[in-house]
């Protein structure tokens, strides 16, 4: 039952983000980019601290030894980064507005692969997150998938563009992008046998979920937030970005009945 929930989440978050993101890239939803990455923040930062780390402290480690773990957890998600691993998407999207257009002909068309497999290692590192969430309760699994399906939306409309760079067919980089997306599938397989295995240690599997939520949030998404808006920009923003915690809150009670 668990399995099959994992394997449910995963590819709801996998691909469903992905075809989340060609509709806000190519279709009628494109107006709505800009709140999307509000609510995807709101979804992490809600997700984190007021579910996946309440669960954690719940346990009979102390706090120190998990507070150690989310220190550490930021700490490899920043070298991550470093690695252009885990925003490459952005990155790439961002680099396109400075570049010369003869020179990133060239780069994207050389660099298609390595940033589908850089999709899907950070793919396959999200689903390892969800079947931690799974495996301590399939409230907070349903949680994870919904934050991970809302923060990779952002990034996959970075690959969709790269892709775009070096062929005119929306429908192979579609494909593409969701066949890196299916690897989350696999990542919450190995997550399932792996945190079996380590039954003990759930907490800290949670606390590292919890710190790449935190991470992707605040150096990522919300950084990107951060302009000089009208006050009605800004007041929505604030409430897309109240959704999206708003949504998780939902999402928990619905599937915990509480």
């Amino acid at each position: 039952m668990i399995l099959i929930a994992i394997l449910a989440g995963t590819l709801v978050a996998g691909i469903g983000s992905v075809w989340l993101a060609a509709a806000l890239s190519f279709g009628v939803l494109a107006r709505y980019t800009q709140h999307m990455l509000s609510l995807a923040a709101g979804a992490l930062m809600g997700t984190a601290f007021l579910h996946l780390l309440p669960e954690a402290f719940e346990s009979q480690l102390g706090a120190q030894q998990l507070f150690l773990a989310l220190l550490v957890g930021l700490v490899f998600f920043f070298l991550l980064d470093k690695a252009e691993l885990w925003h490459h998407g952005h990155e790439h999207h961002h680099d396109e507005v400075h570049q010369p257009h003869h020179d990133h002909a060239h780069q994207h068309s050389a660099g298609n692969w390595a940033v589908l497999t850089g999709d899907s290692v950070h793919c396959f590192g999200d689903g390892i997150l969800i079947a931690s969430a799974f495996m301590a309760d399939l409230r907070l699994g349903a949680i994870a998938a919904i934050a991970v399906l809302a923060h990779e939306v952002p990034h996959h409309m970075g690959d969709l563009m790269v892709l775009r760079q070096s062929s005119s067919n929306r429908q192979a980089a579609l494909l593409k992008v969701s066949l890196a997306g299916a690897v989350t599938a696999l990542g919450g397989v190995v997550g399932y046998w792996l945190v079996e295995q380590l039954r003990a240690y759930l907490p800290y599997f949670l606390v590292v979920a919890s710190s790449s939520f935190v991470y992707v949030a605040l150096a990522d998404l919300i950084p990107q937030l951060q302009k000089r808006l009208s006050l009605r920009e800004t007041l929505s923003q604030i409430a897309w970005l109240l959704m999206g915690i708003g949504l998780v809150t939902l999402v928990s009670t619905l599937v915990h009945g509480r």
